[in-house]
């Protein structure tokens, strides 16, 4: 047997073409108007049209800064600290007092809840009134 004396097996069918007219009616199998009966139809990426609209969106905002502020009161520091010791976020993370968000060094606002004995430095922390008024009535200065 040679090349030119294989045959197939079986017939090649012919691929159905909607939108002929024939047998199948004023709408050729398409249904009635809309993009899928339209010819050359392109469907749009259902996604697309949420991307280009979304900046418009009302109250759209660009959150620059994700990192949440860790609160704490005074009462959660007494006794864990020596005299004169300053006291960071990285410290605060150190002793295991807080911890990291997201892998970043969160933000810490202290409160005067409770009371604090020791003389403390208090750097990079936010500090409520009336936890800035029982550190100075402590002694230090901040």
């Amino acid at each position: 047997m040679q090349i030119h004396q294989l045959q197939t097996k079986n017939k090649f069918k012919k691929k159905k073409r909607k939108g002929r007219g024939g047998k199948r009616g004023t709408y050729s199998g398409k249904g009635q108007k809309g993009q899928k009966a339209r010819a050359g139809r392109k469907l749009e990426p259902a996604i697309r049209g949420v991307i280009k609209r979304y900046p418009k969106l009302r109250g759209y905002k660009f959150k620059k800064f994700d990192r949440k502020i860790v609160v704490l009161n005074l009462q959660d520091l007494e006794g864990k600290f020596k005299e004169g010791e300053t006291i960071t976020p990285l410290v605060l993370i150190e002793k295991k007092i807080i911890k990291k968000q997201k892998g970043k060094i969160p933000f810490v606002r202290i409160l005067g809840k409770g009371e604090i004995s020791t003389k403390l430095n208090f750097e990079q922390c936010y500090l409520s009134k009336s936890a800035k008024e029982k550190i100075e009535k402590c002694g230090t200065k901040k």
